[in-house]
């Protein structure tokens, strides 16, 4: 389904986060006529496209949609590019982490470093990627009162994701580690490192 977002924007109800990667990716390559924004989330795509014909997009967006749940149900591969992160596991609350999960903290870490996460979505703070495909084992609550300043670099997990903090902020996931990796750059093209269906792997500095 496709609604209406606003006076530009229409959003495309994907239906799951393979399909929003997808067309986020299909929108990006293709970039039709009028389009100025694509925000993909986890069952959704928002389209902006202030100098568009709105029923030609739609019906475009249709097509999409159609072609790339076609590729999807047979296997085609979508993003492969795999992103490497260097961390020094020294966080504050790998300690607190390892309590929780019942294991330790060279086990938090080898769990940590153990599987290849996807780029679900980017959202609170310009650059900052919900990190999907965590060990259920690490799965933690945040904490119960948030700090007010996490630094950048920060490597954290919160709930079923994992994260790196693009710059200095507020925030109330586990700290397990730290790298110098730079994921939101201003002067960089693009100025975030991470996008949606990107593959990331953290790795022991």
């Amino acid at each position: 389904m496709i609604r209406t977002a606003g006076e530009h924007g229409l959003l495309v109800e994907t239906g799951s986060l393979e399909l929003s990667h997808r067309l986020d990716a299909a929108l990006r390559a293709l970039r039709p006529d009028g389009v100025v924004e694509i925000v993909p989330g986890p069952e959704t795509v928002l389209v902006v496209a202030p100098g568009a014909d709105q029923g030609r997009l739609r019906a475009r967006l249709k097509e999409l949609v159609r072609e790339e749940r076609g590729r999807a149900a047979t296997g085609a591969s979508g993003e492969r590019q795999v992103v490497t992160i260097p961390v020094v596991y020294d966080g504050a609350d790998l300690d607190s982490v390892a309590a929780l999960a019942g294991i330790s903290a060279d086990e938090v870490v080898a769990r940590h470093t153990g599987r290849e996460l996807v780029v679900g979505w980017l959202g609170f703070a310009p650059g900052f990627a919900y990190l999907t495909g965590l060990d259920p084992v690490l799965e933690t609550p945040r904490l119960d009162t948030p700090r007010t300043s996490v630094p950048a670099g920060s490597v954290a997990v919160a709930g079923p994701y994992s994260a790196v903090y693009p710059a200095a902020s507020p925030g109330g996931w586990r700290l397990i580690g730290r790298t110098t990796t730079r994921v939101w750059n201003v002067t960089a093209d693009p100025p975030a490192l991470f996008r949606p269906g990107m593959r990331v792997r953290f790795e022991a500095a």
